[in-house]
């Protein structure tokens, strides 16, 4: 009985020890959960946090970029004088002479944009407008300089505040012009010859304050943000100085100083006016919300499952611990002659806690539960099928015979006001008689439509798109020409590739994707269609898709030339 009783007081030490480490590695268990959750809490918080930054420093982005894009309104009549030869300019102006066609013609151009009302001159000795003479008005219908004995009052003020601001700078300006506005009533242009710091002349532009904000401003504060629920934010331009509201993007949500948190100040130009700025939770911000709140849902239910799994595993812990406990109070009272017997109950019970599942039912439910979860997988895999296959180009194109004439015609009929908005006139050649081809019209309309939305984008000054058909005995050739930046002949092997966009300082301000061509070239493939390029840097592109003439039988010809699209025909 002695050897029985020290191996149980060893048997206690044991499992003493062993509760010990047990407790230990349940608090660092515990500390580990709490600690994975806090730092996810965090994660997700500080994401959060940098979308609302990323957003509203894209939306500040875009309310800069918007001030830029006004200042470049006025731009036109500028870039035009700078590139005059101001030393002649100023010897012409010496002689009384204010016939320089060049520079008539400049000012010409000017008054047909409705952005101006008038143009007036004066010469660099002007002083003031007492003598009645001093101001000159250009006159469009004769291209000439006229003496007004009335000049207004703007163009006055506009040329003396020009005139005060050149006699600081003058001596160290290095440039032949210099433009300062008088807020939103003139654009004045200090004409000067750098070699002589001299000035040529001064000219006032009279904006036309209606147009700007009524056909300008109001036109573009909704298409470049778009209603508050889309840009997700309000913003109203504003005359400080008058406490007016000009334009605003939104007109349910009256103006409040309260309600401003953002003022954006056009960069040179219009300081009376600016952007008051009212930032509200834009798509991005509430995706990131919802994002946060489902993440938060589900981090706190994994957190509930641990810790009632860590809550379970100690319960169970606990009656092993009082089970051992009782196992090691009977065998000290145990006598000798029942050991044997005692022994085999000991071994029985010891089995009993060590088995497995064994129970038909709960297999079942196990079998069920990977059954209905493999469904689940099942549909989720084909659902990304149908995605990746979407992806792939394999699209139903249904090719019928078609005058591309007929076509091209609807298209230009369709398109015709967004031509003219665009300051375009497209310039067609259609022969009167064109053999048909086989094409998918849908497909075709998104072809021409690409292929004329990149030549009016990237056409620069020059405004010219022509759309011409050509064919001889074996094909139609589909040809759109513009009069633009052109493409360096570099990127000519990249254009149609997904994404691409040439990296050009003359392509950096305007805006693309990299997507157009890249679709232009799959419909074309998926038409029995071959597409080409032909471009001079900086002096245009001319876009070729050649179609085979439609002879019958076409179904055989083009059933094997893309397998991965599936192409029905008309009967």
């Amino acid at each position: 009985m002695k050897f029985n009783k020290r191996n149980l007081s060893n048997r206690s030490k044991r499992m003493k020890k062993f509760l010990t480490i047990r407790w230990i590695m349940m608090a660092m268990a515990l500390v580990a959960i709490l600690s994975l959750t806090g730092m996810n809490v965090y994660s997700l918080y500080a994401l959060h946090e940098s979308t609302i930054s990323s957003a509203s420093d894209r939306q500040k982005t875009q309310l800069s970029d918007f001030a830029y894009t006004t200042r470049n309104r006025f731009r036109a009549p500028v870039e035009g004088i700078w590139k005059l030869n101001m030393e002649q300019l100023h010897d012409e102006v010496e002689a009384g002479d204010l016939s320089n066609p060049l520079l008539a013609e400049i000012l010409a151009a000017a008054l047909a944009d409705p952005l101006f009302d008038a143009i007036y001159f004066a010469r660099p000795d002007f002083s003031d407008c007492s003598d009645g003479i001093s101001v000159y008005t250009f006159s469009p219908a004769n291209f000439t300089f006229t003496n007004t004995m009335s000049a207004p009052l703007l163009a006055c003020d506009g040329i003396s505040l020009t005139r005060t601001r050149m006699k600081v700078l003058l001596n160290d300006y290095r440039w032949n012009t210099k433009v300062v506005f008088d807020t939103h009533r003139t654009m004045n242009v200090a004409m000067i010859n750098p070699r002589g710091a001299e000035i040529v002349g001064y000219l006032a532009f009279s904006i036309n304050k209606d147009y700007l904000i009524n056909d300008f401003f109001a036109v573009q504060l909704n298409e470049a943000f778009g209603p508050r629920d889309q840009s997700g934010m309000t913003i109203w331009l504003h005359d400080w100085l008058l406490n007016e509201v000009l334009a605003t993007n939104d007109t349910e949500l009256a103006y409040s100083r309260r309600d401003v948190e953002y003022i954006q100040r056009f960069p040179d130009l219009l300081d009376n006016w600016n952007l008051k700025v009212r930032f509200d939770d834009n798509p991005a911000v509430l995706a990131s919300l919802g994002n946060l709140q489902r993440n938060m849902f589900v981090m706190g239910g994994v957190l509930v499952l641990l810790l009632g799994s860590l809550g379970i595993m100690f319960i169970i812990a606990q009656k092993e611990r009082s089970l051992m406990e009782r196992q090691a109070g009977f065998l000290a009272n145990v006598t000798h002659e029942l050991k044997t017997p005692l022994a085999v109950m000991q071994a029985a019970g010891e089995n009993l806690a060590d088995g497995r599942v064994t129970n038909p039912d709960r297999l079942k439910t196990y079998g069920e539960h990977i059954h209905t979860e493999s469904l689940r997988l099942r549909r989720m895999i084909e659902k990304l099928l149908d995605v990746a296959k979407n992806d792939a180009g394999q699209l139903i194109v249904k090719p019928q015979p078609y005058n591309l004439g007929s076509l091209v015609r609807s298209y230009i009929a369709e398109h015709m006001a967004l031509f003219t908005q665009s300051g375009f006139d497209p310039h067609l050649e259609i022969p009167d008689s064109l053999p048909s081809v086989l094409v998918d019209k849908d497909s075709f309309e998104t072809i021409l439509g690409n292929l004329v939305e990149n030549a009016m984008k990237y056409s620069g000054d020059s405004k010219y798109v022509a759309i011409r058909l050509k064919h001889d005995q074996q094909r139609v050739i589909l040809q759109v020409e513009d009069k633009g930046l052109g493409i360096p002949g570099a990127a000519r092997k990249h254009i149609f590739d997904k994404f691409y966009r040439v990296e050009d300082t003359l392509t950096a301000r305007t805006k693309g994707h990299g997507l157009g061509l890249s679709i232009v070239k799959n419909l074309v493939e998926l038409n029995n269609a071959t597409v080409s390029v032909e471009s001079t840097y900086r002096k245009g592109s001319v876009f070729s898709v050649t179609f085979p003439i439609h002879v019958a039988p076409a179904i055989a010809q083009t059933e094997t030339l893309n397998p991965k699209a599936k192409i029905e025909y008309a009967s």
